[in-house]
This record gives structure tokens, C-alpha cells and sequence, in this order.
């Protein structure tokens, strides 16, 4: 996989594009008057290692709840906006570290060069969001459909909007529910311009779903070399999106810390419940806050495990009331009793 490097933009203490890691984000979804919810939120999210946090600010009186965020955490805040321009130079007045506003529904060009020289003064990124679902009427009726063409072409209009004011610290991101739609308009958009990508599947749908068509789209395009930073979009809570984000970029071969566990289907050979001892060892390392890029094998049979699971770092592979501890391919020893407790005690010592 050969990335396809972007210019790098600095959202707060986190910086994307160029050779920097692909950042995982979600969007807190606690009612914006519930103060105390989205700061307890935003500390969940936190303690699972999201890189970029981002809420709606409708109004200005919901401006307070950067105050109220970055109080108890320091991750990136973005402030995401519509319509209101107002409400954007009042974001950036408070601390919003990015912007997440349309320049092109925001009323008059003084609108935009106010937001845009404001975000100048204090060198804050804007991420313009196309969606598929909602693009310009003029740009719909001229492709006859959310085409992945008219998707790009309603983002370089946006993006026109800010340049004309000498503004170029900008993300871009381009979505669609349509996974095959989206992942067209990402690639022909990765073409066209050397802005950073935020990628994701919108309306991706329930947990389930959602997870199958973002593993799909922002997956494909990770391979593609596409993307600077991730949303998994999930009607569901965004604990969940950003396990979900850290769990695809592993899978597209992007280096992610913590341990990732790998556990074989079982069969009519299996003695032990498998799916219940990987759920307990993973809950388990992350309640300990281990953070090591490993793989932990939990195979149910010491006839083919070891081999199986040959490329693992640690594993236990199941036999009648015991496991076989083995280190890189090695067979160690015999686990038994608290079968869990003595293979998170033996990776914590790796």
C-alpha cells in the first residue's frame, strides 16, 4: 500500500495529511444542553484513545460546550456548523481547535472572509463536508444524481469559496450512504486535490450495518492509500465508532496500538468456549490500559492452533479443561484453572 500524501494540517495537538498516522475520530451525541452528558462523553471517548473529538453547535448559546469539553479532556474539539456564520466566529473566539462548516450555505462572501480570516488569525482548519444527500440544487440538476462526479464538483466549489480569501488550511470530506458511490467520489476528489481526506461512509446505518459498509469503504479506500483521518458514522454510541476506527485501520494494515485478537471459528473439536475466553482476555488487557501493538491468538484446538496462529505473537489454543500457552509458534506450557487470567498475565509480560 503506497499513501497518498496530502498537504498536513494541524488540528490542535494532532496533525494530519503528509506521513502522519491516520487519525481516529467520532461526534458526541448527547442533546448539546446536556453540559455535564457531553463532558462525560467526551472523557469516555477519550479513555479509548479518539484523536479527534467533534459536536453540533446550533447556536451561540450551545458555543459554551467547548468550555465544557475541553475542561476535562485535551482532544482536538470541532465545532461542527451549519448556516450560521456567527456561531462559527464565536466557536473559534472560544477554543474550537477546527471548523466544520460549508462556506457555500452560509449566506453572503463577507460571511465567508469573516470565518475565513478569523480561522487565519488563529491558524484553525475548516473541513468542508459534502454529502451525497444534499448537494447544491443547481449541481444535482446538472448530473441528474449525487454522481461521485457531482459530489467532487460540489466540493471544489466550497473550496473555491475559501481559497478566494487566501484561505487554504482545509479538510475535505466527501460521503455517501452508497459505499461503491462513495468510494468513486473519494478517489476521483484524491486526484483532483492535495487537501486532507476525513473519510467515512454517512448514514452508514445500526451497528451491524454500519459496521460492514464502513469496514468497506473506509477500508478499500485505507488500502488505496485514501485517507487522513476516519469517522466510523454509527447509529449507535461513539465508544462504539471508535473501536470500530482503530479496528479497521488494523485491518488495513495500519500499525495501531493495543494488542489485536485473532480466534478461530471453532468446530465439532472445540472443548472450550471460545468466544467467551477472546471477549474476556480483550476487556480484560483493556481494563489493565495495555497499549502494545501485539497479536494474542485464542484458538480452540491443540491439534491445528499453534500452527494456525503461527504469525501470532502469544496465544492459548483450548483442549478438554486446559489451554496450551505458546510464544511465537513455541509450545510453552499447559494452562489451567483461570485459563484468561494466566494468558493476560503471560502478554503483560511481553
Amino acid at each position: 500500500m503506497e499513501r497518498k500524501l496530502k498537504r498536513e494540517v494541524k488540528i490542535g495537538n494532532v496533525a494530519i495529511g503528509g506521513t502522519n498516522p491516520v487519525a481516529v475520530q467520532t461526534m458526541l451525541n448527547v442533546p448539546i444542553k446536556d453540559l455535564a452528558g457531553n463532558a462525560a462523553q467526551a472523557k469516555r471517548v477519550a479513555e479509548l484513545g479518539c484523536q479527534i473529538l467533534r459536536a453540533s453547535v446550533p447556536t451561540l448559546e450551545d458555543v459554551k460546550v467547548i468550555d465544557a469539553i475541553k475542561s476535562v479532556t485535551d482532544i482536538p474539539f470541532v465545532a461542527d456548523i451549519h448556516f450560521d456564520y456567527r456561531v462559527a466566529l464565536a466557536c473559534v473566539e472560544a477554543g474550537a481547535d477546527k471548523i466544520r462548516i460549508n462556506p457555500g450555505n452560509i449566506g453572503a462572501d463577507e460571511n465567508v472572509r469573516a470565518v475565513a480570516r478569523a480561522c487565519n488569525a488563529k491558524n484553525i482548519p475548516i473541513r468542508i463536508g459534502v454529502n451525497g444527500g444534499s448537494l447544491e440544487k443547481e449541481i444535482l440538476a446538472r448530473y441528474g444524481s449525487p454522481t461521485p462526479e457531482a459530489m467532487v464538483e460540489s466540493a471544489l466549489y466550497h473550496v473555491r469559496l475559501l481559497e478566494k480569501h487566501d484561505f487554504n488550511n482545509i479538510v475535505i470530506s466527501i460521503k455517501s450512504s452508497n459505499v461503491p458511490r462513495m468510494m468513486a467520489a473519494y478517489r476521483l476528489l484524491s486526484e483532483q486535490c492535495d487537501y486532507p481526506l476525513h473519510v467515512g461512509v454517512t448514514e452508514a446505518g445500526t451497528y451491524r450495518m454500519g459496521l460492514i459498509k464502513s469496514g468497506m469503504g473506509i477500508g478499500g479506500l485505507l488500502l488505496d492509500g485514501i485517507g487522513d483521518t476516519i469517522r466510523v458514522s454509527l447509529t449507535d454510541e461513539p465508544e462504539k465508532e471508535v473501536l470500530a476506527g482503530y479496528d479497521i485501520l488494523r485491518a488495513a494494515g495500519h500499525t495501531v496500538g493495543g494488542p489485536e485478537i485473532i480466534s478461530c471459528p471453532t468446530c465439532g473439536r472445540t472443548n472450550i468456549p471460545v468466544a467467551q475466553i477472546a471477549q474476556e482476555v480483550e476487556e480484560e488487557l483493556r481494563r489493565r490500559g495495555f497499549r502494545r501493538s501485539i497479536k494474542v491468538a485464542v484458538m480452540g484446538c491443540v491439534v491445528n492452533g499453534p500452527g494456525e496462529a503461527r504469525e501470532a505473537d502469544i496465544g492459548s489454543a483450548g483442549g478438554q479443561d486446559e489451554a496450551l500457552l505458546f510464544i511465537k509458534g513455541e509450545r510453552i506450557r499447559m494452562l489451567r484453572g483461570d485459563i484468561v487470567g494466566q494468558l493476560v498475565d503471560e502478554i503483560c509480560k511481553l
